[in-house]
């Protein structure tokens, strides 16, 4: 993975154009949150938490973009609770080439959890688990 920069990089560039179809579950000044392509899902609700300040990852994000993306990270995972019934979240997030970081700009995956999904690390498959409805637009109803 090269180094790249805010002009490249694809988040920035969903973030920048308000990209119309990105499913977004919250928007707020320093980070937002979306629905991961459909291949990439990994549970009903799998959420990306990415700040909208550029940085590659944990390692050189400023404190106010951790900050930003660590607390909507929260919100998203309490709303997974409230609006998915998930007991349970794991974040997973991956720094550099040799972690398995794939889109070189910080950010957070929200993988809800539920007692049939047995203990989640970085998955190897889906989860299992349906959830009855549209789990993306569930979770952004908890923003509202």
């Amino acid at each position: 993975m090269t180094d790249r920069t805010a002009e490249d990089c694809v988040f920035c560039r969903l973030i920048a154009t308000d990209d119309p179809d990105v499913t977004w579950i919250e928007r707020e000044p320093d980070a937002v949150a979306f629905r991961p392509l459909p291949e990439s899902v990994l549970a009903p609700g799998h959420t990306l938490v990415v700040p909208r300040e550029h940085a590659t990852g944990l390692l050189d994000a400023s404190p106010d973009a951790l900050r930003a993306t660590t607390l909507l990270a929260q919100r998203v995972g309490r709303a997974m609770r409230g609006a998915l019934g998930a007991t349970g979240v794991v974040v997973l997030s991956a720094t550099g080439a040799d972690a398995g970081q794939s889109v070189p700009h910080l950010h957070l995956h929200v993988v809800p959890c539920w007692p049939d999904d047995g203990v989640l690390r970085w998955p190897e498959q889906r989860s299992a688990h349906v959830v009855d409805g549209d789990a993306s637009a569930m979770l952004a109803e908890m923003f509202e």
